[in-house]
């Protein structure tokens, strides 16, 4: 069983939904194609030269949001203790879409060899999106 684990710094982010013109042309909006290339990049930097998984993998996304200033002494506690979670935006189905886009055909072939995914929305001192791809060996799952 391989394990690659990767850090994206930052505020996470979401995949946005494809804009249509009155042209009927649609587009992805820029936010969403920026970011899924820094994480393309990222990944490209630490994992250089290796190969991505052939077979079926789990994807665990830990999505850590900035504690808010406005909060107050006890709030920024009980968050730092998880015993609040961040039910802001981005939906948790949105930021595994753009992280897993993000990675297809460089972390694995395709995305459709994600059989398992967990995604989980934390406060920390420092945003950021902690992602671990493992590899499964057939049966496993």
């Amino acid at each position: 069983m391989t394990i690659r684990k990767l850090v994206i710094p930052g505020k996470p982010l979401g995949k946005q939904r494809p804009r249509v013109l009155k042209t009927g042309i649609a587009y992805t909006p820029k936010e969403t194609v920026h970011y899924e290339t820094f994480v393309k990049m990222l990944y490209l930097e630490k994992y250089a030269g290796v190969k991505p998984f052939e077979g079926p993998v789990a994807v665990e996304i830990v999505a850590l949001y900035e504690i808010p200033r406005s909060a107050n002494k006890r709030r920024k506690e009980a968050m730092r203790r998880g015993a609040i979670k961040p039910t802001v935006r981005p939906d948790v189905d949105n930021i595994l879409k753009i992280v897993t886009d993000a990675l297809n055909g460089v972390a694995y072939l395709d995305d459709k060899q994600i059989i398992t995914c967990w995604v989980n929305k934390c406060y920390a001192a420092a945003p950021a999106v902690h992602v671990t791809i493992i590899e499964l060996n057939e049966g496993e799952g």
